[in-house]
């Protein structure tokens, strides 16, 4: 049967045929902020999540991925495959005055896709990896398509940092109207539709949600028992807007858990944006934490043992879940050690982008191990401050420069049998410790050519640039 005559006969049978010809897969990473392990459903939460329920019951769960305990370092590695270490993103993140962006040297996601024949390459959401000059933001990194905003911590509803107007649209200041989290999943639904015509293409949604400030819509605080008739909670959250009580619940966890079911909500919406297309089967989609849960704005951490900005595991493994029924079978669990710089290797391998890395990786591909159940990679993950995951053996080191990791000794636990860290068995075993030791100074070491500066440098005397416009 002929092309022409085979078109007209699905034609007639009520199937179209796909503008998308290419095997590379279409690819989505979705990035929650500040989403405890322990705030989803498919890890026992009272959460409402059923959409990433879904998806981790199609897909596949990653178990044991790790992140860095904080955001924009976190967001680095996932773009560059290298630890944030090496470019001096580790002890803070870049907050609204600091003049400091990922060192542009470094290859970012997009600009190794492009490489494969990505033409549309769009970031969606929260940026947060350098505003201060134009060379660090999306458009500049590789992205063919930027809506969102540059730094962390707006207000949802006026979309404001800093008392600025800090939403766009490319280079242009956007003036939509809308709760951030719907603004960014009707982009995304808008993305796929457009950019489906043109070949695979990457699609990063970075959500701000659940991240401070709480800030709710009501028809979701209602899910959760929210009685206007009763007080909000009090205190000042995080550093949106001028109004301190808009968006908020009755009590903290209320207004969190409202704000992880509208990002799963727009989840399942973009999920259903795919299905709808036709793109289902052949796109790859990531879903992960930036880092662990902020117990004082709601989050929790499960059965894991600390919180965000920790090494802990309650700071650093992240519910995560990936799927592509075209590349390899879902409905289970991986044990395999796996983190977020392990994502640009494995998406080079997946795109099969020929050149090798201008920079080595620190992650590895998994994909033999996503295709292989009882592929089990042998490999380490450094988390930063001493701090080292070898298989089922990790250590947390005692002085190690994290001023929220208070210890009086190095800890070595055996993290499979040990999840919530409860047990230092360092005393019986000193081999492993020092094997772990040796490897996590040699990270320890790194001395990158510059660093972000402290948290607080030039916060008193900064001003925000008009509609945070960033002209140079």
């Amino acid at each position: 049967m002929n092309k022409t005559l085979l078109t007209f006969v699905l034609f007639l049978t009520g199937f179209t045929v796909s503008a998308q010809k290419s095997s590379q897969p279409n690819i989505i990473i979705i990035l929650a902020d500040d989403l405890g392990w322990g705030d989803v459903g498919f890890h026992g939460s009272e959460i409402k999540t059923p959409n990433l329920d879904k998806l981790s019951r199609e897909g596949v769960i990653l178990n044991r991925y790790y992140v860095s305990p904080i955001c924009s370092p976190t967001r680095a590695g996932l773009m560059t495959g290298r630890y944030p270490d090496r470019f001096g993103l580790r002890q803070n993140v870049i907050a609204p005055w600091l003049n400091f962006g990922v060192d542009t040297t470094e290859e970012f996601l997009p600009q190794m896709l492009a490489q494969a024949g990505y033409k549309n390459r769009a970031a969606l959401g929260k940026w947060h990896l350098g505003h201060a000059k134009r060379v660090y933001l999306p458009l500049s990194r590789g992205f063919t398509h930027f809506y969102g905003h540059y730094n962390g911590a707006i207000d949802y509803f006026t979309h404001e940092r800093e008392g600025e107007l800090d939403w766009h649209n490319d280079w242009a200041t956007s003036y939509d109207k809308g709760y951030s989290t719907d603004l960014i999943t009707n982009e995304a639904g808008n993305c796929i539709k457009k950019d489906k015509k043109d070949g695979p293409f990457f699609l990063y949604v970075a959500f701000n949600a659940p991240h401070a400030p709480l800030q709710a819509k009501e028809e979701d605080l209602k899910l959760y028992g929210y009685d206007p008739l009763k007080p909000k909670f009090g205190g000042v959250e995080g550093e949106g807007g001028d109004d301190a009580t808009k968006g908020r619940g009755n009590t903290k966890r209320q207004t969190y858990s409202a704000m992880v079911t509208a990002m799963d909500r727009g989840i399942g919406k973009i999920l259903e944006t795919l299905k709808n297309e036709g793109l289902e089967k052949n796109t790859l989609v990531l879903f992960h934490s930036d880092n662990g849960a902020e117990p004082a704005q709601g989050g929790t951490s499960g059965e894991l043992r600390g919180h965000k900005f920790q090494e802990w595991d309650g700071g650093v493994r992240a519910p995560a879940i990936i799927k592509w029924p075209d590349g390899f079978k879902g409905g289970r669990i991986l044990e395999q050690l796996t983190g977020y710089t392990d994502i640009a290797p494995t998406l080079r391998e997946i795109a099969e982008v020929k050149s090798a890395p201008p920079k080595k990786y620190d992650g590895i591909s998994i994909l033999p191990a996503l295709k292989n159940d009882h592929k089990n990679i042998e490999r380490s993950t450094y988390l930063g401050y001493g701090s080292i995951i070898n298989g089922g053996w990790k250590l947390v080191k005692a002085n190690s420069g994290n001023p929220k990791m208070e210890l009086k000794e190095d800890m070595v636990f055996d993290i499979l049998k040990d999840p919530s860290e409860k047990n230092n068995i360092r005393g019986s075993n000193q081999s492993q410790y020092e094997k772990l030791s040796a490897e996590a100074e040699e990270y320890d070491a790194i001395k990158p050519s510059s660093k972000v500066p402290p948290f607080g440098q030039g916060r008193k005397t900064f001003k925000a640039p008009k509609n945070w416009e960033i002209k140079d």
